[in-house]
């Protein structure tokens, strides 16, 4: 088997895992998310409650994983930006094309589910503490300096992340379909941190 192929047994654990993420999506906006236990969940996705717990650790997980997932592929897409692209364009493109892996309507699924949770919004965060260090170690590469002595790398990863973060926020409290997609939303964001300072110099 190819080192960079899929097994038979993780694509079956992603494919129950995602039919546990619809399936808690649709009841949450339907009912609201403190209204529907995990034996629905579960009923729904048409598995064991003891799969389920195999597969879920919370109910807040299954709100904010997609978020976390996204934001651990940022890393290795800025990896493949072109080296002649700034730190600054290279991150924000990076982090853009992450907020497109999703479909339209998975999306607006996941959105229309959030919002019966809003007390999860304070906790949407786009990647943890050791996937950041890698970030500011990729764009110290692209700025030519140490980040153990230079602030700067440091200092536009965060700046980024936290602008995304802004437009997911953004995206998810929205009132209705008619509002801006969520790659607008975050592109606007990350615009406000886009600029010359980030320059070698």
């Amino acid at each position: 088997m190819a080192s960079g192929s899929i097994s038979l047994r993780e694509r079956q654990r992603r494919q129950v895992r995602a039919d546990i993420q619809r399936a808690a999506f649709e009841l949450f906006a339907r009912k609201g998310f403190d209204a529907v236990t995990t034996e629905q969940i579960a009923a729904a996705a048409e598995i064991s409650p003891s799969t389920y717990f195999r597969h879920v650790r919370s109910k807040e997980d299954l709100l904010l994983d997609p978020v976390r997932e996204g934001g651990a592929g940022i890393a290795a897409l800025l990896e493949e930006r072109p080296g002649t692209e700034t730190a600054d364009v290279a991150l924000a493109q990076a982090i853009l094309t992450r907020s497109t892996a999703l479909a339209a309507a998975e999306l607006e699924q996941w959105r229309a589910a959030f919002r019966s949770a809003p007390h999860l919004l304070d906790r949407v965060a786009l990647v943890p503490p050791e996937h950041r260090a890698r970030l500011i170690e990729l764009v110290a590469q692209r700025m030519s300096c140490d980040p153990q002595t230079d602030s700067k790398p440091g200092l536009l990863v965060h700046l980024m992340l936290a602008a995304a973060e802004f437009g997911y926020l953004q995206w998810l409290r929205s009132a209705d379909n008619a509002a801006a997609s969520l790659p607008v939303c975050i592109e606007g964001a990350l615009a406000a941190v886009l600029g010359k300072r980030w320059s070698k110099s």
